[in-house]
């Protein structure tokens, strides 16, 4: 990994944990500003390793746990913690990615006649 994205990935964590710091403080400002630079590091990094299978499915679904904890943050700040639904919808959706990309391996490993058939019959 380039040093430079390795930076960028320090920051972005820093980042995150202002979010998080605003969220649990109570501090409504720094939390939802953080959010925007939180989830747009999170979308660049997920674009920039879009070419690598695993880290594609683990950004992606960091950029899904972000967005629930927003959605979450939100919810609790403004609307009585009543959004927990959406933010649920993003963390499954999160899930899901990261149990697609796993099964698949899986699937790979101990089945690998399954891709290979695929493969052969020129689909």
């Amino acid at each position: 990994m380039q040093r430079s994205l390795r930076q960028v990935e320090n920051l972005h964590i820093a980042f995150w944990l202002l979010k998080d710091l605003g969220w649990v403080q109570d501090l409504h400002v720094l939390g939802l500003v953080m959010v925007v630079p939180t989830l747009l590091i999170a979308v660049w990094l997920t674009w920039q390793m879009r070419h690598e299978r695993a880290e594609l499915a683990h950004n992606a679904a960091v950029c899904c746990w972000i967005t629930a904890n927003a959605i979450w943050m939100v919810g609790e700040f403004f609307f009585h913690d009543s959004t927990r639904p959406q933010a649920t919808a993003f963390f499954t959706v999160g899930l899901s990615i990261l149990a697609l990309h796993y099964g698949t391996l899986l699937v790979r490993r101990f089945l690998p006649s399954v891709f290979e058939s695929s493969a052969d019959s020129g689909d």
